[in-house]
């Protein structure tokens, strides 16, 4: 390969990546932010199938813990409100996994290559996380509200969410972001699923 054809790969393979990890130019619309990068659509709609977490509730909770920022990471603490620190988890990405849990999902589903920076890696850890959720504490993948407490929670602090005011208004935002998602979906489903010759 000579320059000229390896600058020109690097260019493409650059701009597709890009393309791949930006922000949707609507993160409130699930049919547009489809429509813009169809690809997510089909990632989505295998996590559907293979875990059963509803496309409207993946979408909902990354709204909530990123909006859609593959390299979104908790904001600093500050010494003396000024000086910055540490950050106070390693959460890091689509999902906000943290490390922890994400080799957790690594670990028991074989996707060893998987990176919290991937919306395809992504929306499927938060598919295995709420069928786990699902099995431990017995919660609808159905119910955005208390999957999100789950999610955010924690499987082990789940049971004391009725004292964190916080959370419930993180989980009440969450549940309305995921109806909204839902409606609009069933305005454009269709469509999507007709796009089949879309291959990656």
């Amino acid at each position: 390969m000579n320059l000229k054809a390896l600058n020109r790969f690097l260019i493409i393979s650059f701009l597709f990546l890009a393309s791949c990890s930006s922000i949707p130019n609507n993160t409130v619309n699930s049919c547009e932010i489809f429509n813009e990068k169809y690809f997510w659509y089909k990632y989505a709609n295998q996590v559907e199938q293979n875990w059963g977490t509803p496309i409207y509730i993946q979408l909902a909770i990354i709204k909530a813990e990123s909006d859609f920022d593959w390299l979104a990471k908790p904001p600093r603490q500050k010494l003396f409100k000024i000086i910055p620190f540490k950050r106070p988890s390693s959460s890091f990405g689509y999902s906000q996994a943290v490390k922890g849990t994400w080799e957790q999902y690594k670990n028991e589903t074989g996707n060893k290559l998987a990176t919290r920076a991937r919306f395809k890696d992504s929306v499927d850890f938060i598919g295995w996380y709420t069928n786990k959720t699902k099995s431990i504490l017995k919660i609808s993948l159905n119910d955005p509200f208390k999957q999100y407490i789950a999610y955010h929670e924690g499987w082990g602090n789940y049971k004391n969410y009725k004292n964190n005011k916080k959370v419930i208004d993180l989980a009440n935002k969450v549940k309305k972001q995921s109806n909204i998602y839902k409606k609009q979906l069933s305005n454009c489903r269709s469509s999507l699923n007709k796009n089949k010759y879309i291959i990656f």
